[in-house]
């Protein structure tokens, strides 16, 4: 069993920056990727940005050169840097373990972009 919490969502206006964190606990040694995905009202869930074991990273055509993933090994948290926010990036951001075949998720936390 994985267990994961999100922290950092908020309210920002557009053009600035958040950092979202994710901390696991638990089986953390059956991790082989961890990622952050979002849900807008009515759209479905979509992958926004993954790090593997290894260190490989992938991000949504949408965030590519705004958000950057990245994980703290010592800290077992991953976090996602999310800068020149739009109106278009306000969803719940939920965090994902991928750990021996099962997926496990965070509580989500929310973000808004607004002025």
């Amino acid at each position: 069993q994985v267990q994961l919490v999100e922290s950092g969502g908020g309210l920002v206006q557009p053009g600035g920056s958040l950092r979202l964190s994710c901390a696991a606990s638990g089986s953390i040694f059956s991790i082989n990727a961890m990622g952050w995905y979002r849900q807008a009202p009515g759209k479905q869930r979509e992958l926004v940005a993954a790090i593997t074991s290894g260190g490989s990273t992938n991000y949504a055509d949408s965030v590519k050169g705004r958000f950057t993933i990245s994980r703290d090994n010592a800290k077992n948290t991953v976090y996602l840097q999310m800068n020149s926010l739009k109106p278009e990036d306000t969803a719940v951001y939920y965090c994902n373990a991928l750990a021996l075949a099962y997926d496990y998720w965070g509580q989500g936390t929310q973000v808004t972009v607004s002025s």
